[in-house]
């Protein structure tokens, strides 16, 4: 795939996404424990059913990630059942909680020790994949990454005229600009997603803010 979307198409759309659309808020987290355990549960799942499970998880662990490791794997299960695949996201779950705590939570000092390799490590531990990776990167250390998740793949396929089958298909194609900010990068991707939740399908791009848009 040859395709590229280049840093100040980026810009564009994101000048675009701050014009026409509400400020899409924050990831739902009280804490980075909170955000490991959505962004872990929300694979292969809708954020309904997530929800339920962070509902089962507050009272028992109040997010505390000692709490969580201690629980024994049946109990973590059974607390994360409504998510689905729940025998392997358990084990996603403790792998990332005790890598973080074997770094003291010093996020940091967890970038600054593996600096451009961050995300080869990040990718080591169970459970996490490119887009866990990304979402990591942008929400916990704050660093300028695109996500590039099936709302992002929608909005570009619809705006390029390219179908991008994977992750990697869209996240090889986009450069970040330099000068975005991790903020910049937390909210273009609050916009994708806010705007994929309502526009599904061409016709529903062809009547968006995105319509008559030229990337």
């Amino acid at each position: 795939m040859h395709i590229k979307i280049t840093a100040e198409q980026i810009h564009k759309v994101y000048a675009h996404f701050k014009q026409h659309q509400e400020h899409p808020g924050k990831w739902p987290a009280e804490n980075p424990v909170e955000l490991i355990l959505g962004a872990i549960l929300v694979q292969n799942t809708t954020w309904t059913n997530v929800q339920k499970t962070l509902d089962n998880l507050r009272p028992v662990t109040n997010f505390d990630a000692d709490k969580i490791i201690d629980l024994t794997t049946e109990e973590l299960q059974e607390l994360i059942r409504p998510s689905g695949f729940f025998k392997n996201k358990s084990k996603a779950i403790q792998s990332s909680l005790q890598w973080f705590k074997n770094h003291n939570w010093d996020y940091d000092a967890i970038a600054a020790k593996y600096g451009k390799n961050l995300r080869k490590e990040l990718l080591k531990l169970h459970g996490v994949g490119q887009e866990t990776a990304d979402v990591y990167q942008v929400f916990i250390f704050h660093q300028n990454h695109f996500i590039a998740d099936a709302y992002a793949r929608r909005l570009f396929g619809y705006l390029t005229g390219t179908e991008f089958k994977t992750y990697q298909d869209l996240k090889a194609a986009v450069t970040m600009p330099d000068d975005f900010t991790a903020a910049d990068a937390e909210d273009l991707h609050g916009y994708i997603d806010n705007f994929g939740k309502l526009h599904k399908k061409s016709a529903d791009f062809e009547q968006s803010i995105f319509g008559n848009f030229e990337i």
